[in-house]
This record gives structure tokens, sequence and C-alpha cells, in this order.
């Protein structure tokens, strides 16, 4: 019986789950098991389970797929520990980081955790950009904080959460959701009073998707997933949960008045400032001007995904009355 479970739930991505199991294998910390969740893969990673033989305490499990959440909570009634630590199949994490967690468990008796996410130099440079995109001030990563998220409370995510046993016994752990379901899951926490927290040095190495139309997808449905969540906790909708969305009207507009006014392309000159702010950042944190080019192509990428996302969860949830839905419902893994 092991003090932490590991639960990762993996769909088709065994090549990726060997990096994240061989980085769990270098922990200094060693009082963990790994649990890991097939959840109906085509590309079956059993091979690569049974490889750690010797190096990681690694219990593999097989079903039918169903998504990530209740993946997940399969794998919590099938594992010893008494902290389950959710993290993605396409991270890897520092060999100081159960060890950081520990620690921090220890020393304020948290409920539930989490750390950020850190990109790694063996990033492609499209895995960069879209890093850039999901964390850099001057994008959503400036509205969500580095602490704190929307609302004053830091809401863990999936690919890097942590809780007690008894927070799952008590909660159920996380909702039927397609998408969105781990911050429903850290509103649900908070709501119940569970100590949560932030612990800085916890970070892992997240590559995110591996082209933008797979980042589109992703990001459009956590814009609808932005509904989702509102409709079962409306108090947690704040006003810089529109910006993108804000941002995306803004750029139809503006291509619709210059298809008609002559001066129409006044209307860009804003846009235009942005995306030179942008440019100029992250050609800096880089020292690439084509990192920093990739990096604003991201950005529009990543806030007019997600605003129409959420425009589309308004329509069909709100205007139409219509259930729980994602776009790209077969994605279910981002």
């Amino acid at each position: 019986m092991a003090k932490y479970s590991i639960i990762v739930a993996v769909y088709n991505r065994p090549d990726e789950l060997r990096e994240l199991l061989e980085s769990l294998a270098l922990q200094t910390y060693r009082d963990i098991e790994v649990v890991i969740v097939e959840d109906g893969s085509t590309l079956s990673s059993k091979d690569v389970c049974a490889a750690m033989a010797g190096r990681l305490d690694v219990k593999y499990f097989t079903k039918d797929n169903s998504g990530p959440g209740p993946s997940r909570n399969y794998g919590c009634r099938r594992a010893s520990g008494d902290y389950f630590l959710f993290i993605d199949s396409d991270c890897t994490v520092p060999s100081h980081y159960m060890a950081t967690i520990d620690e921090a468990v220890r020393a304020h008796g948290y409920d539930a955790f989490g750390g950020p996410d850190r990109e790694d130099a063996s990033f492609t440079p499209t895995q960069k950009a879209i890093s850039y995109a999901m964390t850099a001030f001057l994008t959503t990563g400036g509205i969500r904080g580095g602490k704190r998220r929307v609302g004053g409370s830091f809401h863990p995510r999936s690919f890097n959460m942590g809780i007690s046993r008894d927070v799952f016994n008590e909660t159920d752990g996380f909702a039927r959701m397609r998408f969105g379901e781990d911050v429903e899951f850290s509103i649900r926490m908070i709501e119940h009073g569970y100590n949560v927290g932030l612990i800085p040095d916890a970070w892992v190495y997240h590559k995110r998707r591996t082209d933008f139309w797979k980042f589109f997808k992703q990001v459009h449905n956590s814009g609808i997933a932005r509904i989702n969540i509102t409709l079962r906790h409306p108090q947690t909708l704040k006003p810089t949960h529109f910006f993108p969305a804000v941002f995306t009207a803004y750029i139809l507009i503006a291509l619709g008045t210059t298809i008609i006014e002559p001066m129409g392309w006044v209307g860009f000159l804003p846009l235009g400032m942005y995306l030179l702010a942008l440019l100029v950042d992250a050609s800096v944190r880089y020292r690439s001007l084509m990192l920093g080019a990739r990096c604003v192509v991201a950005s529009l990428v990543q806030l007019t995904a997600y605003g129409l996302g959420f425009m589309r969860g308004i329509i069909w949830r709100i205007i139409l009355n219509k259930p729980e839905q994602g776009a790209f419902e077969a994605t279910l893994y981002k």
C-alpha cells in the first residue's frame, strides 16, 4: 500500500505514456503506485507498463471507452493510496515532483492540490507556441493568473491535480461531463470547504497538442464547457470569461466592416497593435522571430476557438435549451 496513487487515464498514447512512466521512475520520493486506466484504446499500453516492472509499481487496467473523468474515477476505486494524483498521459514530471508534493501536503494539510505546467526544451516549435498561448500574460494566461483562477480561488486542473481519499469518497469524484470535468470538480471541492492549495514547485511538463487543428478542437470544447459549468454553478461565471468571445466578435465585425466600407480596415488597428505586442513578447521570450510569429498564430487560435465555443454553448444550452455536449465529442482526450 502506497501513500500516493498516481492515476493516469490513457487513450491511444503508449509512446507518451512511456515517457511519463520513465519520469515517474526517477522520483526521489518513492512511496507511490501508478494506476494506468486504458480507456478503450486501440493502441495498447500494456507492454509499456509491463516493461516498468522492477522500476515502478504499476497497476494496469482496461475498460470500455467513457472519457477521462469516469476513467479516473475507475482508477481511484482500484487504488490503494491515501491520496490520488491525476496526471495527463502527455505530461512528464521533474525528479523532485513527488517529494515537493509530499512536503507541501504535510506542511499545509491540503485536502486537494495542484501545480502549474511548463514547457520542456524538447518540445516542438508548435508545442512551445501552444504553451505560450495558454500561459502568457497577454493571452488568457494573464486572466487566469499564476496562483489564482478567475473568481479568487485556485482550481486544480486534471493534468496536475491531487485529492485525498476522503475527498473522493465524499464527492464521488469527477462528474460525467465530456469536457470541463476537472474545473467542475475543483468548484465542488471548494464549495464543500476543502483545503485546496497550489504547490508552485510541483510542475509538470505538459505537451498539450501537436498541431493547431487539434489545439483548436481542444479549446473550442473548453469554451462550450464553460457554459455547461455555468449552468451547474451559476455563481462561477465572471466578466473575464467573456473576453475570448468579445475578441472573436470584434474580429468578425471588423471583417464585415472591411468588406462593406473602403476604410473599414481601420477597425483592425487595435488588433494589429495587440498582435504586434504578442509578437514582441514571444520573440523576446524565445529569442526567435519565427517562433514568436508561431506564438501569435497559436494565440489567435486559442482566443477564437474558445470564443466560438463559448458562443456555441450559449446558443445550444441557453437559447435552444439542449443537453450538455461538446462539438468534438470523439476527442475526449485533450
